[in-house]
């Protein structure tokens, strides 16, 4: 990433499988991480935040790394040039470190806090912390019954698929690619890699996206334009294990509802991506700066829809259903959210935030020395 950019992600996902975790690949070269463990309302978020603007005033590229439960909260900030991250470490997304001193730090910042404050609060503070849980369980169960829906939807579409028009188009696609990777010889490594993370989330404010941001670069974009079930996440693997295969560093970004499923992958040294656009993601494309070449794909073109006509109602009712189910789940993540903004408000009372401001001034000297 060049100098200065800023990149948003989210490294976690509430999806219908419970939450999962890509905070493996937050860091993917690492030469420090720091892991800061402490309540909620500790200024966790805060701290990443003005660290990250600091750096990037300095002119340094910085990735941010947002919380699904919370989208317009940071789980971690990370400075690709330094190969360095600030990672929140406590629940759900509890890290320790791998290589402890030599490249993993804790900062614990329970240790501004005034203990007896918080002890005084421990019946509402139990109270609230198992209501918040409860919420998250239940906006979970809602995302797994979508899925059920989601897959008898795809059932329909799977069994009016027209295989030779969809291998022809996998072919046209996967020649296309294939020219490319070999125009950009120079940027292809012996062994290619992927870094895994999401480009969107289920937040309490519905589904959100930040592939604006993770396509600032593009300058050719696949549009995948479809219903759910007619083979785009189908291709997208294929042409993942492809560039895998030619060398290339990958960016796979994973289905927030089906977190086995790509949504988008994305090629740095071709600046080119494949994005599913389904009915929730909507991109302004003519808002991609360097975009040269947009290519929409149809896939309701590989489905006979004389086979789905029996099926009309049936579609439609299980379409309605999962809708209904993921509008029940990001609910339930909005009064998790009020549960747990409540709980910050104890914690608040309790810091001492002089301590955690001289902590973030420290860190921000550490930063710079690796810079030098």
């Amino acid at each position: 990433m060049e100098s200065g950019k800023i990149k948003k992600m989210f490294p976690g996902n509430n999806t219908s499988e419970g939450f999962y975790s890509f905070y493996q690949y937050v860091n993917p070269d690492p030469v420090r991480t720091y892991l800061l463990k402490g309540g909620p309302g500790t200024g966790k978020s805060s701290l990443m935040k003005k660290l990250g603007a600091r750096m990037h005033e300095k002119g340094f590229a910085v990735e941010y790394h947002y919380c699904s439960s919370d989208n317009r909260s940071l789980d971690g900030v990370v400075f690709p040039a330094l190969g360095i991250a600030i990672i929140d470490g406590t629940r759900p997304h509890i890290m320790e470190p791998q290589y402890p001193g030599v490249v993993d730090e804790i900062i614990n910042l329970g240790q501004y806090w005034d203990e007896q404050l918080l002890v005084c609060r421990k019946e509402d503070i139990l109270k609230l912390s198992k209501q918040k849980a409860r919420m998250f369980q239940l906006a979970y169960s809602h995302f797994k019954e979508a899925r059920i829906a989601q897959e008898e939807l795809e059932s329909y579409y799977q069994d009016a698929q027209k295989s030779l028009e969809k291998q022809q188009l996998f072919a046209r696609i996967c020649r296309e690619f294939g020219e490319k990777a070999q125009g950009a010889q120079g940027h292809i490594a012996a062994l290619g890699s992927v870094r895994r993370l999401f480009a969107s989330a289920n937040t309490p404010d519905g589904y959100v996206h930040h592939c604006h941001s993770l396509l600032q670069d593009a300058e050719t974009l696949y549009l995948l334009e479809g219903d759910t079930g007619v083979g785009i996440h189908e291709l997208l693997e294929v042409l993942l294990r492809m560039g895998v295969g030619l060398g290339l560093r990958c960016e796979a970004y994973h289905c927030p509802f089906i977190p086995a499923r790509l949504e988008l992958v994305y090629f740095p040294a071709l600046q080119t991506g494949f994005l599913y656009a389904h009915e929730l993601l909507r991109l302004e494309v003519e808002a991609l700066p360097h975009l040269q070449n947009r290519l929409e794909l149809d896939f309701c073109s590989l489905f006979d829809r004389i086979t789905l006509k029996p099926y009309r109602d049936d579609i439609a009712e299980a379409r309605q259903r999962m809708e209904k189910l993921r509008k029940k789940g990001w609910a339930k993540l909005k009064e998790a959210q009020r549960y747990h903004q409540q709980l910050e408000a104890f914690y608040v009372e309790a810091v001492d935030f002089a301590g955690i401001n001289a902590k973030r001034e420290e860190l921000l000297e550490k930063l710079l020395a690796y810079a030098d």
